[in-house]
């Protein structure tokens, strides 16, 4: 068995260490912004410069697609990883270093991508490194925080999300290249993370694990058996259903916006989707700060989770109907909808992490099962385009002209609803 050179804080302490929020808050900020800039239309923008707009969807799909393969393995695999680190640095430290240093490398690569293959190995690198890096920032907080702060750790966390994607769409908008686009939110990943990484009192093991690392630890890195764990395995199911409706709109606004309502114009694309994710923001931060404190003076996760799930729902379908008003009014309605699914997310966000880790079943192994968690937080972002761009887009457009992306949206939409309302199989959790 292991050891670690003193208790965990959430269990001793009354408060986490000084300066641990401000610091964490910031490296979340910098690792979603510099992920986001390419989900939120970077990806959309450089695909479309190097294959047009009528192969942009299929080619971004896959692109997407084989990340999201990347993303599924770097997780779980970093979280069991740093439980098992015995560097005198510290066991999340290290592996948060190389997830930012290496995600930041890979931005570089997207923004000089000449074509697609290129662009295909660049974006699973960026994926690979920054999901490292999250794994092991996300477990922190079950190492240094108290039970009772969570909630409101985590709506502040979920606050950094909304405004990441905010400033992602703002640097889309004014930033002049497509370079720039992609290396500026990886500097401020790369430089927030290292602050937070090196500021951070991290855990040490004092004694090497009893085996060593080997193919049974690794295929364990990606599973647990939900007939065991069931808490775990609905907070995974209902997660992951939220966030695929949720995902389905983010990457594809902008071909929305040109197929369906002719804003052919990559700039007006950008401009319009800045204008929108303002809207979401405002709303997300809102419902993601107020959500977290009154959940933790509750003590009541479920129906956050429920109401965000729905609301997202709610938000991504509205989205889907827009062109039945016609273009101007159609225009209106996304931003209505931006509205009600950034509120359903700041609910929603405001106590995930705060509900995941109240579902952990074994201490010694946080980070690996928060790894596992967080696959329903990262795969659905990334295979959610991916299954919209190869399949349902250009299946239902086959059949019916012109309805691919609302057939699509709707379909997200009663997915996250469904999610929200799963939460209620969860057990011995408020």
């Amino acid at each position: 068995m292991t050891t670690i050179n003193a208790e965990l804080p959430s269990d001793t302490a009354e408060r986490e260490p000084k300066g641990y929020t401000p610091r964490y808050l910031l490296a979340s900020f910098g690792l979603f912004l510099a992920i986001f800039a390419p989900v939120l239309g970077g990806l959309s923008v450089k695909v479309q410069t190097l294959v047009g707009l009528d192969q942009a969807p299929t080619q971004l799909g896959l692109v997407t697609g084989v990340g999201a393969l990347f993303a599924l393995i770097s997780q779980p695999l970093a979280g069991r990883l740093s439980d098992r680190t015995t560097s005198r640095f510290g066991m999340r430290k290290p592996w948060i270093i190389v997830g930012v240093v290496g995600a930041f490398l890979s931005l570089i690569g997207v923004g000089l991508a000449p074509n697609i293959p290129v662009l295909l190995v660049a974006f699973c690198g960026a994926q690979l490194f920054s999901n490292f890096a999250q794994a092991a920032e996300a477990v922190t907080v079950a190492d240094q925080v108290p039970p009772e702060r969570r909630g409101l750790v985590s709506g502040l966390i979920g606050a950094a999300s909304p405004v990441a994607i905010l400033i992602a769409a703002v640097g889309l908008s004014l930033l002049p290249t497509i370079f720039l686009k992609f290396a500026v939110p990886g500097i401020i990943g790369l430089v927030f993370g290292l602050y937070f990484a090196f500021g951070l009192k991290d855990r040490v093991l004092r004694e090497k694990p009893d085996h060593p690392f080997g193919i049974k630890d690794f295929l364990g890195s990606f599973v647990f058996n939900p007939k065991v764990y069931r808490n775990l395995g609905w907070a995974w199911l209902t997660k992951a259903l939220i966030m695929f409706g949720y995902a389905a709109t983010t990457t594809y606004l902008t071909l929305y916006l040109a197929t369906k309502f002719g804003m052919t114009n990559i700039a007006d694309q950008l401009n319009f989707n800045l204008y929108a994710t303002a809207v979401s923001t405002v709303f997300m931060v809102l419902f993601s700060v107020i959500g977290g404190r009154i959940s933790d003076r509750l003590l009541r996760r479920r129906i956050f989770v429920t109401g965000g799930g729905i609301l997202v729902g709610l938000g991504v379908i509205v989205m889907g109907l827009a062109p039945v008003v016609g273009i101007s009014g159609g225009l209106v309605v996304i931003l209505v909808a931006e509205a009600i699914l950034g509120a359903g997310a700041g609910l929603f966000f405001a106590v995930d992490a705060a509900l995941c880790i109240e579902v952990l079943p074994n201490p010694k192994d946080m980070a690996k099962d928060l790894g596992v968690l967080n696959i329903a937080n990262t795969l659905p972002q990334t295979l959610a385009p991916f299954i919209a761009g190869t399949l349902v887009i250009p299946l239902v457009n086959s059949v019916f002209t012109g309805a691919g992306y609302s057939v699509w949206f709707v379909l997200g939409g009663c997915i996250a609803i469904v999610g929200g309302l799963l939460v209620y199989k969860i057990k011995g959790v408020k």
